[in-house]
């Protein structure tokens, strides 16, 4: 029996000392620690001892064609669901469903869920299950990342929760970023070339009479009928009216008789 009295002793080196004690026999009170800074790391040593709350997890598994069977995914990744104490929450599955599509059911049903908190962490069998476009797999990971969801393929042995998986991400996104810049800069030198060239930019200007639409529309019809008239919208009709508000009225006669 510890004496009372180093328990109810300020002093952190006596407090350490208690601490050690309590660790080497396995009596866990942190109320006995009264100095501060033992009662903080006796806490923690307590809290290292209790089990970590059972992670929900999700299984995608995609197949290319109808023939093929995605029950062998699904027995590996349940077993490695097992393995590291995973609860699996659901199990996403695309059949006969190419890897190239970057819309597949299961996979935006996945994601949908993903956004709704509704699991931690993410099993596939290998990356090309996922995707095989290089884009679409770095948007996904990208997202699943920004979600705090772990990505974590068999085949591979990529986890994202830990360091080599942080840094897997981390050159991800790096890639990610690399490849936005890149399409950025080509779609840029492309509008440069086009200017150049003198072709459009953009939705073709509407070949219409302008001041005849502003001459319709001030002489009292309505948009409905003014874009009825030039076959176009009525947004276009208002669009076209803007355009006009500073001289519509140096362009649009005083005495409607003067339209005839």
């Amino acid at each position: 029996m510890l004496d009372e009295r180093l328990a109810q002793c300020t002093d952190c080196e006596v407090g350490e000392l208690l601490i050690l004690v309590q660790e080497r026999f396995g009596i866990f009170e942190p109320e006995m620690a009264v100095c501060h800074h033992a009662r903080k790391r006796l806490l923690r040593s307590t809290k290292k001892g209790e089990p970590d709350p059972m992670k929900k997890a999700a299984i995608y598994v995609r197949v290319s064609s109808v023939d093929q069977h995605v029950e062998s995914q699904l027995y590996d990744l349940r077993e490695l669901a097992i393995q590291r104490g995973f609860e699996v929450v659901h199990e996403y599955e695309d059949r006969g469903v190419s890897g190239t599509k970057a819309r597949r059911p299961g996979l935006d049903l996945l994601m949908a869920d993903a956004r709704r908190k509704r699991f931690s962490v993410v099993l596939v069998a290998a990356f090309d299950r996922i995707a095989r476009s290089t884009r679409t797999f770095l948007q996904i990971i990208d997202e699943l990342d920004s979600l705090g969801i772990e990505f974590i393929s068999r085949r591979e042995g990529v986890a994202t929760g830990d360091a080599m998986g942080r840094l897997f991400v981390t050159i991800i996104s790096a890639i990610a970023e690399l490849e936005r810049s890149l399409v950025v800069e080509r779609v840029k030198s492309g509008m440069r070339r086009a200017r150049l060239e003198g072709r459009q930019i953009g939705r073709a200007r509407l070949d219409v009479d302008r001041q005849l639409i502003v001459l319709d529309r001030r002489g009292g019809l309505s948009l409905s009928q003014v874009a009825r008239k030039h076959s176009i919208s009525r947004a276009s009709v208002c669009r076209i009216m803007k355009e006009f508000g500073g001289t519509a009225a140096a362009v649009v006669p005083a005495c409607p008789a003067d339209m005839f």
